[in-house]
């Protein structure tokens, strides 16, 4: 169920329901959409204007609207799933003077605070980039937030194009033309006026096709395998499998969670690992509670749970 559809189009948040449990979701828009400016009713000559926002980038109004809704679910206390698929934050004059930055930050505030599992995906052919991977990277609240990726999308924070603009300039690109084209190595060729001016032609023809390369190569290290390689996803999760892999997961990590608060009620100060220990005494039944989407999540109405929690007393 949709929420605010009218404000922030670029950005849809709403409540749905995963294995059975309520969950939160902010997805995004990829069309483009209208923002609607009503006229100042403090003058008279004001008239009711309509903006095009891009889809994929987060816009004052969207981003707010991202920030509130994300409070708003961890006020109901849902979990939350977070569908990424942003190119960024719009960065124009008007978008400056419209607080475009402490909205972004307002979003790092609000999943900082967040007290319930959180998942980012970035979906099927999407892709994340700049400051929006910044403000959702699962650095921010890493006990809460898995950040995972399909298998057929994208992330970096320049693209490929923006890459090649800064590693690999004009005199990079000449560079490699001189070492890999056998055309380039022989320099008896370009003795002399005329061998310059050959050489230059000669530059200029293969330009296109080394920027391509460089391009393509650039864009394969915004493949899933790099971003799981460089440790900034969890796993890679096919689009195919996406449904039942949140389910399963997202019921282990509530049954974890109600886990972790009955052992916090009985030893307020436990620590990480041995908060792990217990958790692992018990990790066979939660792997069922997970697997059961039919049923609910109730890992205190389980026996081995209920002995690991008696046996803290003793």
């Amino acid at each position: 169920m949709e929420v605010m559809t009218d404000w922030g189009r670029s950005v849809v948040t709403g409540r749905a329901r995963l294995g059975g449990l309520a969950v939160g979701a902010v997805a995004v828009e990829t069309r483009a959409s209208t923002k609607t400016v009503p006229a100042d009713p403090a003058f008279e000559g004001a008239q009711i204007a309509e903006e095009t926002q891009a889809g994929q980038v987060w816009f004052p109004d969207s981003a707010f609207k991202t920030a509130q809704a994300i409070g708003d679910m961890n006020r109901e206390g849902l979990p939350l799933i977070i569908f990424a698929n942003w190119r960024g934050f719009a960065g124009g004059l008007r978008d400056m003077y419209g607080e475009i930055l402490k909205y972004g930050a307002y979003i790092v505030d609000a999943l900082r605070e967040y007290d319930q599992p959180i998942f980012v995906y970035i979906p099927h052919g999407g892709e994340l980039r700049g400051g929006a991977w910044v403000v959702i990277d699962s650095s921010i609240n890493p006990e809460k937030m898995e950040f995972y990726a399909s298998d057929e999308s994208k992330g970096g924070v320049l693209e490929p194009e923006g890459v090649v603009d800064i590693k690999f300039r004009r005199e990079d690109l000449v560079k490699a033309m001189r070492r890999t084209c056998p055309a380039m190595q022989d320099g008896s060729k370009f003795h002399g006026e005329d061998g310059k001016t050959a050489e230059k032609k000669l530059e200029k023809e293969l330009m296109p096709t080394f920027k391509q390369l460089a391009t393509h190569f650039a864009a394969l290290h915004d493949t899933p395998g790099v971003m799981l390689h460089k440790r900034a996803i969890r796993e890679i999760v096919p689009w195919s499998q996406a449904r039942t892999f949140f389910a399963s997961r997202l019921r282990m990590r509530v049954a974890e969670e109600r886990v972790k608060a009955l052992v916090r009620g009985k030893v307020p100060d436990v620590s990480a690992q041995q908060m792990a220990t217990h958790l692992s005494t018990v990790a066979a039944t939660l792997e069922e509670i997970a697997a059961a989407e039919d049923d609910g999540v109730a890992p205190e109405e389980r026996e081995e749970v209920r002995a690991m929690i008696d046996a803290l007393t003793r």
